[in-house]
């Protein structure tokens, strides 16, 4: 089954005109920010082949990014390793889908939300859908665009901090990042609430 248009037209059909698809990545990472994108796409120039981006191969997300920035409405947003220490994983996530809203061109007055949970500050109008990276081509293309841009993120960090992997892993607890982080040592990216960067820590 491939993400369609069904729950834009449903919210549509309830009188909802600008509806915005919004997804976040990174949660799971030892390093680097969290990540959300809100996409408001127009019905007349959706791009074919979206879908949730963890399924598509990193040279299709990239040709879909330029296709989507060239005919939706984008804005993506983060929150920083010092907001997920400061709260926790999943408000921090919250906290950046609630700045990639606000960040649009044109306020939506509907959201369509991957996950089980409406970010709390969200105000508008709002529908939860689980799996709805897979099941909303809104939802979709804010996957891909949040993967994308914390992806060129993760790049330029692991530039200023050679050996941990960032450029393959994005952060996440690979093998080498993990014997990386027993030689190395933490750098001030990485999420020392996490278990096993506290864990190193406290090892020290």
């Amino acid at each position: 089954m491939e993400p369609d248009y069904s729950f834009e037209l449903a919210a549509k059909a309830r009188g909802y005109a600008r509806i915005a698809g919004i997804d976040e990545v990174g949660r799971g990472p030892l390093a680097g920010p969290v990540t959300a994108a809100a996409v408001v796409l127009d019905p007349n120039r959706i791009p074919e082949g979206l879908n949730d981006s963890k399924k598509l191969t990193r040279k299709r997300r990239e040709a879909l990014y330029d296709q989507i920035m060239d005919a939706a409405d984008v804005s993506i947003a983060h929150a920083s390793v010092a907001e997920i220490e400061e709260h926790n994983i999943l408000r921090a996530s919250h906290i950046a889908m609630v700045r990639a809203v606000e960040g649009l061109e044109t306020p939506p007055d509907y959201c369509l939300i991957d996950g089980n949970m409406v970010p709390r500050g969200l105000t508008l109008p709002s529908e939860t859908i689980i799996g709805g990276d897979g099941r909303s081509v809104s939802i979709s293309a804010a996957s891909i665009m949040a993967k994308i841009c914390r992806d060129y993120v993760m790049l330029s960090l692991a530039q200023q901090h050679p050996g941990y992997g960032w450029e393959t892993n994005m952060g996440y607890g690979s093998k080498s990042h993990m014997s990386a982080l027993q030689e190395l040592g933490v750098t001030p990216h990485h999420r020392r609430t996490f278990k096993p960067v506290h864990n190193i820590l406290w090892q020290d």
